[in-house]
């Protein structure tokens, strides 16, 4: 899957991208803290309420012997109470003898006696647990973290355990002396908490990676389907551009679907005033042609100098007029979408008719291979202008030939007109193109002329460049917007 290119930060997609990037992450931050946790805080219940199960079974085994000293009517059902360094330990301390010199253990059994009274674990060996001072009144469990065997960091229960009466099946009689009291002890590693926790951790975050990962790739997916829709409404736009409709077509999602009939009536609404507008300034013009020409009439049977004057001034203001409603209407139909004009008949067309106009000279127009394909995005009455002025001027001062070849290039469709005449000094090309730009002050011949052309060429967003042609004479290039992706060959010159 290939994506977009992603433009700047006005981007929808970068915008949509980020926020959901933004929102995965969070989330699987927050969820990791917080099952990591709920983890822990479970596993250090687990832990110390373990610790409490070994100091219930502890409290539950301890007796007194025949001498009164505290021992275990059985062993711990935990076998790591047995193993030296096991992570697991007990220790019970007569408060009663505490302070005494210890002895060795017994051999061979699994609790060790010493001389003080204090019991311990097998696992401890020949360590001893460090104690806080300060023993738990009876009955309550205390917790403490205290340093343990090999450097490791324990996890303690405590209690304190009195002893009023005989425990001992033994004795038939109460020992002598104050009541007993035992401090009961239960201690584990707190590797037995950490490296769960740490453990759950790695697999908690790898899973989440894999979740995050699959989350952004449905994100993505889901963005390009979304969007989807803006990039087919985005190549409709270019096909109104382009030429290749007059209004937005095909289907579209119902969010979508309001703009897109917003933007075909905003398109339809603007083709009738355009259309409008070029009616009306067809009619002003035909209204000032007829009492133009009631003049004209009215003078041409005169030799005097008023009606010589009065010949003259009519012809330059009809020739103003078509200047002006040509302008008028190639504006207009530049701000209307999706006109095109196939530029090969608009050719042949014009072709045939200078043939006609042109007769009486021995003139060879000849037309190089076009592609079909090549398209003018603009109107065809506004191609035949510009084309027919250009033709009729490449005529009418051709020698024996004109030569007319067209291709695309970058989008632009580039319109080559070549005859053989005395051309136009280079010097004189560029003034020639200025006059037309002073539309007030131009007098124009037949047609519209160099210079008019080149003023409606701009109009459509071209350009009209003059240069020496391979024929001898003038060459007239013509740039204009194509329509669609048409690709063609300059002919030879």
């Amino acid at each position: 899957m290939q994506l977009p290119p992603l433009a700047g930060r006005g981007s929808l997609r970068i915008r949509l991208l980020a926020g959901t990037l933004f929102w995965i992450a969070t989330s699987i931050a927050v969820a990791a803290w917080g099952l990591s946790s709920l983890f822990r805080q479970h596993v250090a219940t687990q832990f110390h309420a373990e610790l409490k199960t070994h100091l219930d079974q502890l409290t539950a085994h301890l007796t007194v012997d025949a001498q009164g000293q505290p021992k275990l009517a059985l062993a711990l059902s935990d076998p790591r109470f047995s193993l030296p360094y096991s992570g697991l330990y007990w220790q019970i301390d007569d408060l009663a003898a505490a302070g005494g010199t210890e002895a060795a253990a017994a051999a061979g059994t699994a609790v060790a006696r010493v001389a003080t009274g204090r019991l311990r674990s097998r696992s401890l060996w020949d360590a001893v647990l460090a104690v806080p001072p300060d023993a738990p009144a009876d009955g309550e469990i205390h917790s403490h973290r205290v340093a343990g065997p090999a450097a490791t960091m324990l996890g303690m229960a405590e209690r304190v355990v009195r002893f009023n009466e005989p425990l001992d099946e033994q004795l038939d009689h109460r020992p002598d002396g104050p009541p007993r009291s035992f401090r009961l002890i239960v201690a584990a590693d707190e590797r037995l908490l950490v490296e769960p926790v740490a453990s759950f951790n790695g697999a908690l975050w790898l899973a989440l990676g894999v979740l995050g990962v699959g989350l952004l790739i449905a994100a993505l997916v889901q963005v390009l389907i979304g969007l989807a829709p803006l990039r087919k409404l985005r190549t409709a736009l270019g096909r109104v551009r382009n030429g290749a409709a007059q209004r937005l077509e095909g289907e579209f999602p119902a969010e979508i679907m309001p703009l897109v009939d917003e933007f075909n009536t905003v398109l339809a609404q603007n083709a009738e005033v355009v259309e409008r507008a070029r009616t009306q300034a067809g009619n002003l013009a035909h209204a000032l042609k007829t009492p133009l020409s009631v003049l004209a009439n009215a003078a041409a049977g005169n030799d005097e100098a008023l009606a010589r004057l009065v010949v003259g001034q009519v012809d330059t203001a009809k020739r103003q007029v078509d200047y002006h409603l040509a302008r008028a209407q190639v504006a207009a139909a530049v701000r209307v979408p999706g006109a095109r004009t196939p530029l090969q008949p608009v050719l042949e067309g014009l072709l045939r008719t200078m043939r006609r106009l042109h007769a009486a000279r021995p003139l060879e127009l000849v037309l190089h291979p076009l592609a079909e394909s090549l398209t003018f995005r603009g109107e065809q009455h506004d191609l035949q202008e510009m084309l027919g002025n250009l033709l009729d001027n490449a005529c009418k001062w051709a020698s024996s030939r004109v030569a007319v070849a067209a291709h695309l290039d970058r989008g632009r469709l580039m319109i080559c007109v070549d005859d053989d005449g005395q051309g136009i000094a280079a010097g004189d090309r560029d003034a020639v193109l200025r006059r037309g730009v002073r539309a007030d002050q131009q007098v124009p011949g037949t047609g519209l002329g160099l210079s008019i052309v080149d003023d409606l060429a701009q109009l459509y967003g071209g350009e009209l460049t003059l240069a020496a042609s391979p024929l001898g004479g003038l060459r007239v290039l013509l740039q204009l917007p194509a329509a669609g992706g048409a690709a063609g060959e300059l002919g030879p010159g």
